[in-house]
């Protein structure tokens, strides 16, 4: 692929995307990759579940959420293909950060692991981004080779910046879906230049950007920048951004670097809101509706 420029971003049009295409889909479940949500706090464990959704729609073999354990039995409910595991939560539902022994052996197995969708409480998502780097650091966790791939999503980029002096165990496997607000909270400074913040983002957190059809790698990466061609405005409803990071997250499990499940996932979740709008109107097209247009349009690009 050519080298893109701050001002000069490679663009993500379906030709570019059929000559990067996604891994062959393999023989069963387990060469399809495992994904681990943790997220869904009592108030909002809708956005694991569209998020776990997403995640399967992409193609992603297995689907552990672990929530609220107030929430579980429901969230398992209401997505019968996923496993459901209760988290210690506060009086207010919150997740606590804690109790991590109950999800030991999804996070050995993992390959991608989504941090994010549905917490709802700052403080305590950066006791629980602690909590899982330090378990890593623990277990002997310095690089990139080991260990799966990190999205982090919503509060868990909040709390991001608060743990960058920890950050070396997930260096190199990071990919994350802030939008401008997040990337500014990231960056400690309000965004003009969106892709130069995402290029600076992406240098100093060693990670995978996306945000609002934009996607920066870190240094070295080649290309740096990226820039969606498709997409439609209503994007911009409750949800999106949990179908974004689960897309990515699905994509990253079956194989992909990180940087092809950025692209391909943003492209995917752009398109589909261009379907949608096609079908429904500009406005009005639900957040989960997303996630039903991934196969085929994967399947249009992949053949």
């Amino acid at each position: 692929m050519p080298v893109s420029t701050r001002s000069e971003p490679t663009l993500v049009t379906p030709s570019l995307l059929r000559d990067w295409p996604l891994p062959a889909p393999g023989d069963d479940k387990y060469s399809r990759g495992a994904v681990l949500v943790i997220g869904g706090a009592r108030a909002t464990p809708g956005a694991a579940i569209l998020a776990g959704t997403a995640a399967l729609r992409a193609g992603a073999g297995k689907i552990t959420l672990a929530v609220a354990e107030s929430a579980a039995v429901q969230v398992g409910v209401a997505l019968p293909e996923c496993g459901s595991i209760g988290l210690p939560e506060t009086a207010a539902g919150s997740l606590t950060g804690e109790g991590l022994d109950r999800i030991s052996t999804y996070l050995e197995r993992a390959d991608t692991l989504l941090v994010g969708p549905g917490l709802d409480d700052l403080d305590l998502a950066e006791t629980l981004l602690r909590t899982l780097l330090e378990r890593e650091e623990a277990d002997g966790g310095t690089n990139a080779d080991r260990g799966p791939a990190v999205v982090l999503d919503a509060y868990a980029l909040g709390a991001l910046a608060k743990v960058q002096n920890r950050l070396e165990p997930w260096r190199g496997r990071l990919i994350l879906t802030p939008n401008p607000t997040e990337a500014g909270i990231l960056l400690g400074k309000d965004v003009d230049d969106l892709p130069a913040a995402l290029l600076d983002i992406a240098r100093r957190f060693d990670a995978v950007v996306s945000c609002q059809g934009f996607i920066a790698g870190p240094e070295g990466t080649e290309p740096e920048l990226w820039k969606i061609t498709t997409g439609y405005g209503g994007l911009g409803t409750s949800g999106s951004g949990d179908v974004l990071a689960g897309a990515v997250a699905g994509l990253r499990a079956r194989g992909t670097s990180n940087a092809q499940a950025a692209c391909w996932g943003t492209h995917l979740h752009a398109a589909a809101a261009d379907r949608l709008a096609s079908k429904l109107g500009p406005l009005g097209f639900l957040a989960r509706e997303l996630a039903d247009q991934l196969p085929a349009l994967m399947l249009e690009l992949n053949t």
